[in-house]
């Protein structure tokens, strides 16, 4: 009996060990929701998770998170480990809870990109000064280009948002976009590469969309990691050479990331620096 209860306590020792192991070893990847529903941004980013588990030999857990602050709350609460997120959702991460970039994400071999006003061609609408008394509709309150940067670009015209236009909304950039062309909204903020992307996919025509303002170059989305895989330096350089290398991946696996976008490049957090600038201008980022 004795020997049967001490083979019994074994097998549960292996078994409680592997699963604490398997626990472990899994890393739980966040997406923002680059792609107009989830299921579309899964399957768009699931090839990279899958790439990334490969060279790190490590199960990852692909997760789309809908909103930038969402995903910046879930990089704090240890909902994920690493994540792919927009510039200013990153900067809210870093600041809530010290997470860090490892790397940029390249459009067209830049890792700058663009916020911009769209309106229709046909609302009469030339510039910002025509916006007075219309419908505007910003991003979510974690997005950069949709709603960071033109709120900015606001304050320093000495424009009040809430009482410049006659209506304001929040949601997401393909429904801003497709809102904008179809004449339901007036004008709304957005970013040069999902205006290219949904024209290129025919979700709208570039006809029905105009640009009447452009940002000046912004860093462009951030490849990060939780303050707790700071230490793993090992896990790090892994994660930065894969991610380095998909650029040459790409010529043979071209579904490893989105059309346009051509690999990473390696970069620190002083990088995010005009975000954050904003932020703290803006009063969405208190200063420590």
């Amino acid at each position: 009996m004795k020997t049967l209860s001490k083979f019994l306590l074994f097998l549960f020792y292996l078994l409680y060990t592997h699963l604490t192991y398997a626990e472990e070893d899994v890393l739980k990847f966040g997406i923002g929701m680059f792609q107009p529903d989830k299921d579309k941004n899964d399957a768009t980013y699931r090839p990279l998770a899958n790439y990334l588990s490969a060279k790190l030999n490590r199960k990852i857990e692909l997760r789309t998170v809908d909103s930038w602050e969402g995903l910046a709350k879930s990089l704090a609460n240890g909902e994920t480990d690493i994540a792919l997120l927009g510039p200013w959702g990153y900067v809210l991460a870093n600041h809530q809870s010290g997470a860090q970039v490892i790397a940029s994400i390249l459009y067209d071999g830049k890792p700058e990109y663009y916020s911009i006003i769209i309106t229709h061609p046909q609302s009469g609408i030339k510039s910002v000064a025509d916006l007075k008394g219309k419908t505007f509709a910003f991003g979510d309150k974690g997005s950069t280009s949709g709603y960071l940067i033109p709120f900015h670009y606001f304050m320093n015209q000495g424009i009040n948002t809430e009482t410049y236009f006659s209506k304001t909304i929040h949601t997401s950039h393909q429904a801003i976009e497709t809102q904008v062309t179809q004449g339901n909204l007036d004008a709304g903020a957005d970013y040069n590469r999902n205006r290219n992307s949904m024209i290129e996919q025919g979700l709208i025509k570039a006809s029905q969309s105009l640009i009447i303002w452009q940002s000046p170059p912004l860093p462009n989305d951030a490849f990060a990691v939780s303050k707790n895989l700071q230490n793993d330096k090992a896990l790090i350089s892994k994660l930065q050479s894969a991610l380095e290398n998909i650029g040459e991946a790409l010529k043979s696996k071209p579904e490893l990331l989105p059309p346009h976008y051509t690999g990473f490049v390696i970069k620190e957090n002083n990088f995010y620096k005009p975000i954050r600038d904003a932020a703290l201008a803006t009063g969405k980022l208190q200063a420590r």
